[in-house]
């Protein structure tokens, strides 16, 4: 069998033409990367330097930590989840490895939306498994359907939902994910649900996919709401007769995650209002995006319900997003994400704005582009 090919990851090289401009002096602004500009919570680090000081750590898989997860669950979305179907990953990038290799073997067929995260259709394919990629426009809102998967011929073994999705930020509404759940059911097809972005949504809360399944797979971080991303630490929800596959793969492949993290992540829990201002700064920051939008001459985006990001057409500026990323970011010091990261088939005509820079930040942003975008003229069709 040959080694599959995966696309390189187009934002990681904006990423290092931004930080080369700021060695070089240039004031970067960096919306290029879905990261919170803020640190942990402070209780987090405090609880960090204690362990630091006290503790020689080692291997460890938190059992209270996993119980605070189990009681988040409850207390969140009132489903029980025992502490004992939590396995603790280095990531959420570990935690898809884990999902992926543990439920699908090679040549199975996992569906998807497109646009979507990089890295499922990476992993995906990495790992010998068959991204079913389905285009899902503004009309489907950007997120699969029960209609879609229920009209899929051969049935997929697999099923992978996102909500709030990267990179629309799209929620599917408690009802959506019920009928995408009974349809999986119905078809025999493991579902699974990207829930990363619970917590950072502007309206209606958004719903667990174990309200309605609870065999189903949930890859949850404290990377994105709890504001830990560099702490590398996250988690899957399995069904019981998969825990032990899950927890094999974990061990062998990246051994427990580290034991600071988890011990910095189990204090990050009483830290709601800290967690809760940051939330409100996401909603400032989402609305000056929103208010900016038609000075940058961009009228067709995705619903950005959740999450931290503005997912916008530029097709009638340009179909390489990724040059013109390049551009923006030399001509103005704006760092932004290729919407060719999300989709490879459309994406050239889609760039991704995260707003989860400060709010300053964010107004620097778009005073330096507004200028840019008007002085564009529309590309010949």
């Amino acid at each position: 069998m040959t080694v599959p090919a995966i696309d390189s990851f187009h934002a990681l090289s904006i990423g290092a033409l931004a930080h080369r401009l700021e060695q070089e002096g240039h004031a970067v602004i960096h919306l290029e990367f879905g990261q919170p500009s803020t640190p942990a919570p402070k209780g987090a680090i405090a609880r960090a330097h204690h362990v630091l000081d006290t503790d020689p750590m080692g291997y460890w898989e938190s059992e209270p930590l996993k119980e605070r997860i189990a009681a988040h669950y409850a207390a969140t979305y009132g489903v029980s989840v025992s502490p004992g179907r939590i396995v603790l990953t280095c990531g959420a990038s570990a935690a898809l490895v884990l999902a992926f290799s543990s439920c699908f073997g090679p040549g199975a067929r996992v569906a998807l939306a497109r646009p979507g995260y990089v890295a499922y259709r990476n992993t995906l394919r990495a790992l010998h498994i068959e991204p079913v990629e389905l285009a899902c426009g503004a009309a489907e809102r950007f997120q699969l359907s029960a209609a879609r998967i229920k009209a899929l011929d051969p049935t997929p073994a697999g099923v992978l939902v996102a909500s709030p999705a990267n990179p629309t930020g799209t929620v599917l509404s408690g009802q959506d994910l019920q009928d995408i759940a009974r349809v999986c059911r119905e078809r025999g097809v493991t579902l699974l649900s990207d829930e990363i972005y619970h917590g950072l949504t502007y309206g209606e809360p958004a719903h667990c996919i174990l309200e309605y399944d609870p065999d189903a797979i949930v890859i949850n971080s404290f990377s994105k709401y709890y504001s830990m991303a560099p702490w590398r630490l996250g988690w899957l929800v399995v069904p019981q007769r998969r825990v032990e596959a899950a927890r094999a793969r974990m061990g062998n492949m990246f051994l427990p995650p580290s034991a600071l993290s988890q011990h910095a992540a189990l204090a990050a829990f009483d830290c709601q209002d800290e967690l809760q201002a940051h939330l409100a700064t996401y909603a400032r920051n989402r609305d000056l995006f929103l208010q900016a939008l038609p000075k940058l001459g961009l009228s067709h985006i995705a619903p950005p319900d959740g999450a931290f990001y503005i997912y916008a057409d530029i097709g009638h500026l340009t179909d390489d997003s990724l040059g013109f990323c390049r551009d923006l970011l030399l001509d103005t010091g704006v760092a932004t994400a290729p919407g060719l990261d999300f989709d490879p088939v459309e994406g050239g005509h889609f760039i991704r704005f995260s707003f989860a820079a400060s709010t300053d930040r964010i107004v620097d942003a778009l005073a330096r582009m507004i200028p840019w975008f008007e002085a564009r003229g529309r590309r010949k069709r």
